[in-house]
């Protein structure tokens, strides 16, 4: 069964009817078109007519022969027979030329409620974007959190404890379609193939002189050290060792660029915490699943606060969050969490398991004036809150049983 992902369609509904077009976008095999499906489903629900549902998917072969807008436009025409309220559903138009064109053209001429998809994070940009300043709503869906992979597993009866799931979502991440399988092998296999799709369909297409090869190795490794301090030189100087090939700075960001696009991974700025502004510089990248970024790693060190770290970031971000890495003096804060101009500091650990570590993590805000809520986010079950720094666990934070105060 397919799990019903509340916590977007609260954020879509008031724009049902709203005369802006809704642009869902995300990396591929998020949930997008399920999400759309179930937005039409409400929306009949709430008394339109069937027949006033329009749903092209321009990656289904039954529109193969859409090709350029005039195509789309004279399909989506023919379908409208009166003067009520259609929906209109397009899913992955980044396929179309020019699409916003045919999105301005509809706005004008018909009375419709429309929403699209696309995987790549510039369709609504260029010149052609001018059409639509000011029309458009953007939600970004990502595969499932670890709360909605735990309902979905127990929406279709699969057995799951969270505290130890904890480990499995670490490794393998929320893509919806993995949890079809049960052996690792297969989910390996699964998201192997569902990141030579990604790189065939949204990177390689559009640059057809780009090595694949050498840009799945680079790109793996980008996400396999995910969370650490970015350097193209380093990623440079590894390439060469590794495959005996020289890669140029230059490329690795271009790479960098492509994986954004391609909402494979998110940056994350810093935030000077002593002069309380965001920095220009951005040096830290996360995954945006932690499945794609176990591909390059052959074994996992539950250990290595990088992937919580990464966990954390993302559910920040569904939550809603500006994420930043937190600038001291003379050394880092791990997330800066900001939303209403008001903010919180989270430091990650796994396990506060020796009075160093204590003293590690929560001595992370000895030189922090500032008075924002301070937190440490660990895996441990006993509370070891102290000195105005509140811990709380990360298996109750991802399930939404605490949550984050700012200030």
């Amino acid at each position: 069964m397919n799990l019903i992902r509340e916590d977007y369609l609260k954020l879509i509904r008031p724009y049902y009817d709203v005369d802006l077009i809704k642009v869902i976008t995300g990396i591929r095999r998020s949930g997008k078109s399920v999400l759309m499906d179930t937005i039409k489903d409400e929306i009949i629900a709430n008394g339109v007519k069937g027949s006033h549902i329009i749903s092209i998917n321009l990656e289904d072969l039954d529109y193969s022969f859409i090709t350029d807008i005039k195509d789309l436009h004279k399909e989506i025409e023919s379908r409208i027979q009166d003067k009520e309220k259609y929906y209109i559903f397009l899913d992955e138009i980044q396929h179309i030329e020019n699409f916003e064109k045919l999105l301005a053209s509809l706005k004008a001429k018909f009375n419709c409620s429309i929403f699209v998809t696309g995987s790549d994070s510039t369709m609504l940009s260029g010149e052609l974007a001018t059409l639509l300043t000011g029309r458009t709503v953007e939600f970004e869906i990502f595969p499932f959190s670890f709360k909605e992979s735990v309902d979905f597993m127990a929406l279709n009866n699969i057995e799951c404890v969270p505290d130890d799931f904890i480990k499995d979502y670490i490794k393998w991440g929320g893509f919806p379609l993995r949890f079809s399988f049960r052996e690792e092998t297969s989910i390996k296999r699964f998201l192997d193939n569902l990141y030579s799709n990604i790189i065939n369909r949204d990177i390689i297409k559009k640059s057809s002189k780009m090595d694949k090869n050498t840009f799945k190795d680079i790109s793996l490794y980008i996400m396999s050290n995910a969370g650490k301090e970015f350097s193209a030189q380093n990623i440079a100087n590894y390439y060469s060792t590794k495959c005996k090939k020289k890669v140029s700075t230059r490329t690795i960001y271009n790479y960098l660029e492509k994986l954004h696009k391609a909402y494979i991974i998110h940056s994350c700025k810093k935030y000077n915490i002593t002069g309380k502004s965001a920095l220009d510089s951005s040096d830290k990248f996360y995954a945006t699943d932690t499945g794609l970024r176990t591909l390059n790693t052959n074994t996992i060190n539950y250990e290595d606060t990088f992937f919580l770290e990464n966990i954390i970031y993302n559910e920040l971000l569904i939550q809603g969050f500006t994420v930043y890495t937190g600038k001291t003096f003379k050394g880092e804060i791990d997330f800066v969490a900001v939303k209403n101009n008001k903010k919180c500091f989270i430091q990650v650990a796994y396990l506060l398991s020796s009075a160093e570590t204590i003293k590690r993590e929560f001595g992370s805000y000895d030189k922090i004036t500032d008075a924002s809520p301070k937190y440490v986010l660990s895996l441990d079950k006993i509370d070891l809150s102290h000195d105005g720094i509140e811990h709380l666990n990360i298996v109750d934070f991802l399930l939404h049983k605490v949550s984050l105060h700012l200030s």
